[in-house]
């Protein structure tokens, strides 16, 4: 008798199906892997089973992936929107990384920020790496041009902005938790603008 179930507990049953294929993995070998007989884990997989939990991590464990992407259900961040920010003359696309991590397109148009205080220090670490373009990384002191195909790393405590250098430039940069609400969000209008 086939189990009723969610849409979820069908996708995570097509998953496991699906991680196990990938892997070039009989039935038998899965279930050698996380101790399970192969009628037990072919029951699970077609949904004439139910899962449980200690099942299910063992199963994420066995195929090298974790019970929060076993059964994650988010499909709603498939088409991204990107965000605009004339006065930091950037637009961005965020995607979704692993928990506390946020991968982001990003377009340039405009020149670091001038002034000491437009730099920003947090807790952490970036990377990007820049797709075309060249790229102007403050840091500190410092002012480094970051060209197309290069790469730049470097302790988020140190202050620091990008902009673009002679035109548009894109980047594609991994930011931790503390360099993505500093660096990602939506910008409040300033209440007090200059000039």
């Amino acid at each position: 008798m086939k189990q009723e179930g969610s849409d979820l507990d069908s996708l995570v049953r097509k998953r496991i199906r699906a991680l196990r294929a990938a892997q070039g993995w009989s039935l038998d070998d899965l279930a050698a892997r996380c101790r399970l007989g192969p009628s037990t884990l072919s029951r699970i997989e077609t949904g004439h089973r139910r899962i449980a939990l200690d099942q299910l991590t063992a199963i994420a464990r066995a195929l090298g992936t974790s019970l929060d992407q076993l059964v994650e259900n988010a499909a709603d961040d498939v088409v991204s929107n990107p965000t605009h920010d004339p006065a930091r003359g950037l637009t961005q696309w965020a995607l979704r990384g692993e928990p506390g991590v946020t991968v982001a397109r990003v377009r340039l148009t405009g020149p670091p920020p001038k002034g000491p205080a437009a730099l920003k220090a947090h807790p952490g670490r970036e990377w990007f790496t820049v797709l075309s373009g060249t790229v102007e990384l403050l840091l500190g002191e410092r002012r480094l041009r970051v060209e197309e195909g290069q790469a730049a790393e470097f302790p988020t405590m140190l202050p620091h902005a990008i902009g673009a250098l002679g035109g548009p430039a894109e980047v594609l940069g991994i930011f931790d938790r503390d360099g993505r609400r500093t660096h990602l969000h939506e910008r409040a209008p300033d209440p007090y603008p200059s000039g």
